[in-house]
């Protein structure tokens, strides 16, 4: 089984992502740690900032990761922004049914009521230094891309309106999931 979790920055992809791993001993791979490695190593001339382009570069590596662990018969979380709202078009049904899709985004309200607490939890799992690009509109406008973006695609998006706790928590429990 392949869980694929997508969605906008600080939406908790990387929480969710852990719990999973806690719960059901999954391991993650995390498309981040793909790019920094692809960037540092110089392998690459995209930047951290060209998420557009590096959509385009990164996907078709994590692409063929997942079909080798769906034709091993392996476990595996992918969590990350860097997948096409098409995605599924790189699949054939035989891949897809082992598929697991999680798309999470952030309502403009919740965003706009809890913006202090998205920073404050920024870093819950991982050390991010501070952006200051990540202000309350910017936030705003990247779950709009991704609601917007993904649901054009027929994709359902797990939104985040009023308790990102009980969302999480709903995702953990639903069978669906996993």
């Amino acid at each position: 089984m392949i869980v694929l979790i997508t969605g906008a920055s600080h939406t908790g992809k990387t929480v969710l992502a852990q719990k999973l791993l806690e719960r059901y001993k999954y391991p993650y791979f995390c498309i981040d740690h793909l790019k920094m490695g692809l960037i540092r190593s110089g392998n690459t001339d995209l930047t951290v900032q060209g998420d557009d382009a590096l959509t385009e570069y990164l996907w078709p590596i994590v692409r063929e990761m997942i079909k080798t662990a769906i034709e091993n018969g392996q476990n595996l979380i992918v969590e990350g922004c860097y997948v096409p709202y098409n995605w599924r078009a790189d699949f054939e049904d035989s891949y897809l049914s082992d598929i697991r899709f999680i798309c999470l985004a952030m309502s403009e309200e919740y965003i706009s009521s809890n913006y202090g607490k998205i920073m404050d939890h920024g870093s819950d799992i991982e050390n991010r230094p501070e952006d200051p690009e990540c202000t309350s509109n910017w936030f705003i406008d990247n779950n709009r891309k991704f609601i917007e973006g993904f649901k054009a695609a027929g994709e359902e998006v797990t939104l985040i309106s009023s308790d990102y706790e009980s969302v999480i928590d709903k995702l953990l429990k639903s069978k669906a999931t996993i």
